[in-house]
């Protein structure tokens, strides 16, 4: 596992930090007008629910999607702060969020975390594990966001294309070996 330990100091300052949007919570119930959704799922080819929702949890579908992540927690949970860096260096995108609610149920596990200053969108996204009456499990992403920062605005349908592609690759990467 690559996972690093925020630094007690960002950590600090990150779990003060208000939101960057108003509606928290809202990709458990109805998303707020205003910004674009998605919502992609997929069935996993694995069938070890518990491994799965492990993997999730401990931020290894960041991990192999290719970010490299730095969090509070060594688990996604309320209120843990997370900062992934995309890219190399000074060039690096860094992505700061805090995990606002956990969904913890027999056959339904996950995680929602919300934008923080400094994240290039605004929004909240939801990773959702569901094991079916049949044993299949299914991987679902819902989000709500928008451009919060300069580039991300500039970047238009390039901003757009960029979450497509990261949304493709968490979906497909709790079905990778290896972090």
């Amino acid at each position: 596992m690559v996972n690093r330990r925020l630094a007690p100091e960002i950590h600090e300052k990150l779990r003060q930090a208000p939101l960057t949007y108003e509606a928290a919570g809202a990709t458990a119930t109805t998303p707020p007008d205003g910004y674009r959704l998605v919502n992609a799922s997929r069935t996993l080819e694995r069938s070890d629910f518990s491994a799965a929702v492990e993997d999730l949890l401990s931020w290894r579908a960041h991990e192999r999607a290719g970010l490299q992540v730095f969090a509070s927690s060594p688990q996604a949970e309320p209120g843990a702060v997370v900062v992934s860096r995309f890219g190399i260096g000074p060039l690096g995108l860094r992505i700061p969020c805090r995990v606002i609610y956990r969904v913890s149920e027999p056959d339904r596990q996950g995680f929602a975390y919300g934008t923080l200053p400094g994240h290039p969108e605004s929004g909240e996204e939801l990773f959702l594990l569901q094991r079916h009456e049949d044993g299949v499990i299914s991987f679902t992403i819902s989000a709500f966001s928008k451009a919060a920062s300069l580039p991300a605005r500039l970047g238009g349908s390039v901003t757009t294309w960029i979450q497509d592609i990261m949304t493709k690759r968490y979906l497909t990467a709790l079905d990778r070996l290896g972090a």
